[in-house]
């Protein structure tokens, strides 16, 4: 029998995608992990070196690294339930058959395409204590008496910050489970009504069962991001007051813009690596995404 000749051309071919794939995301995180273990700030040049594992000890025997990783749990948390549940509705309206139903979908895209240094400069806006609309509209119906300084409040600047990215991301949902809806077929829908079931039935029983793995894609991917959110943060409030709205992503980005400690930030930007790494191999162990139900 003759030997079939191996042949290079397919992995010729995809060597230029390899090496490009290789050179903005593989060399950068190898070097994070190689920062992780030095002491390296370009500013004290005298103390760089070898650290060993001193920037992870720094890490967990510090009080700042579980205070924002308590503000991140809040966070993320609160975002993705919320984006989750306000998408479904969102999409659930847009699936229904209505006159202009593709210019409001069209238009329930508008938050997610603006960058969020833009989103965080227009709820600043809004949120401003003297001349802000939230202000206004709440001492016209008579709900504050005074003012509410809502970025500066230690009460409410993490709801504040939670409604602003909530307006950003809710589209995000939406769209995607507007998509996969579209892709249900009719037929089990019409076999439902058939047989007289309710609209919360059809939705609970059939809707959401079928749109399971979209479900958990989808907030998985949301989670991450939520968890790496920087820009809005860092545009509407900086961390503050009082480290109020510091999420980890916050931490890391200060570490390394304000202090220039870039051997720490890296040590931290490992664990919260780390620690979305462990978070995703468990929630999609415990969803089961990608088996069909029996």
């Amino acid at each position: 029998m003759k030997k079939e000749k191996f042949n290079f051309a397919p992995y010729i071919l995809i060597l230029p995608a390899c090496l490009l794939m290789g050179l903005i995301m593989i060399y950068p995180l190898g070097k994070v992990f190689y920062l992780s273990f030095q002491h390296y700030n370009p500013t004290k040049p005298f103390t760089n070196g070898f650290a060993g594992l001193d920037n992870f000890i720094t890490i967990f025997t510090k009080k700042e690294f579980y205070n924002a990783l308590g503000v991140s749990a809040k966070f993320v948390a609160c975002e993705v339930v919320l984006q989750l549940i306000f998408g479904m509705i969102v999409a659930l309206i847009l699936n229904q058959k209505f006159k202009g139903r593709g210019f409001f979908r069209a238009l329930t895209f508008i938050p997610w395409a603006l960058s969020g240094v833009l989103t965080a400069v227009l709820w600043s806006i809004m949120f401003n204590q003297h001349f802000g609309v939230l202000n206004d509209l709440l001492s016209k119906l008579g709900i504050i008496k005074e003012p509410i300084a809502w970025l500066a409040n230690t009460k409410f600047v993490l709801g504040s910050v939670i409604v602003a990215e909530l307006w950003r991301g809710i589209p995000f949902f939406a769209i995607s489970l507007l998509a996969a809806m579209q892709g249900l077929p009719d037929d089990i829908y019409e076999a439902a009504r058939v047989d007289g079931s309710t609209k919360f039935q059809t939705f609970r029983f059939i809707t959401l069962p079928m749109l399971k793995n979209t479900i958990v894609l989808t907030t998985l991917l949301r989670t991450i991001w939520e968890f790496n959110s920087v820009d809005l943060i860092y545009s509407l409030t900086g961390g503050g007051p009082v480290g109020k709205t510091t999420t980890l992503s916050m931490l890391i980005a200060n570490q390394a813009i304000k202090t220039s400690n870039y051997g720490y930030g890296s040590a931290l930007s490992v664990v919260s690596f780390a620690i979305l790494a462990v978070i995703a191999v468990i929630y999609m162990k415990l969803s089961g995404f990608g088996k069909e139900e029996a």
